[in-house]
């Protein structure tokens, strides 16, 4: 079990512990340091936090799943270079960690991010209509809705495995 941050709010909290409970180291990043996205980075395979830049919580699990679907050998780089499969595929595994957490779609699919495309990300997921899960099948981590048996494991948005 993970310990909190002293001064965080309780779903940063509940989101960093996910995190490092399924394997993905969390680290905090220098003051001045800034990343990819507000207050977020990733390197060396692991989440780097800017806490006073972190602007959206649900980042954190996008940026996770970035690292959860890399190929085992790829996830430790100094920087991960990812594909449009590869971003499908974290978009995929970032809504399917916020359902396991009990969390809406919106905390990943926020306003500010996705080009202005998160409301339709949350109308497809919602409905059902997930892109980047045949890739999540692929690698082992869940079964698509359409493939999956009446008698087996449950399918998308359950994983079988958060990592690669």
């Amino acid at each position: 079990m993970t310990t909190d941050i002293a001064g965080l709010d309780p779903l940063r909290n509940k989101l960093i512990g996910f995190i490092r409970e399924i394997g993905i180291a969390v680290h905090d990043a220098a003051p001045d340091e800034s990343g990819f996205l507000p207050g977020l980075d990733i390197r060396r395979g692991a989440i780097v936090i800017n806490h006073p830049r972190w602007l959206h919580p649900g980042d954190i699990l996008h940026e996770a799943g970035h690292l959860a679907v890399a190929a085992p050998a790829a996830r430790s780089a100094e920087r991960l270079s990812p594909d449009g499969g590869d971003e499908m595929t974290a978009i995929a595994w970032s809504y399917a960690a916020a359902v396991h957490l009990g969390q809406p779609a919106a905390i990943v699919f926020h306003a500010a991010g996705y080009r202005g495309g998160a409301e339709s990300l949350i109308e497809n997921f919602e409905g059902g209509r997930y892109i980047g899960v045949p890739l999540l099948q692929a690698y082992g981590m869940t079964i698509e809705p359409r493939r999956a048996k009446p008698d087996g494991p449950p399918p998308y948005p359950h994983m079988l495995r958060w990592l690669r």
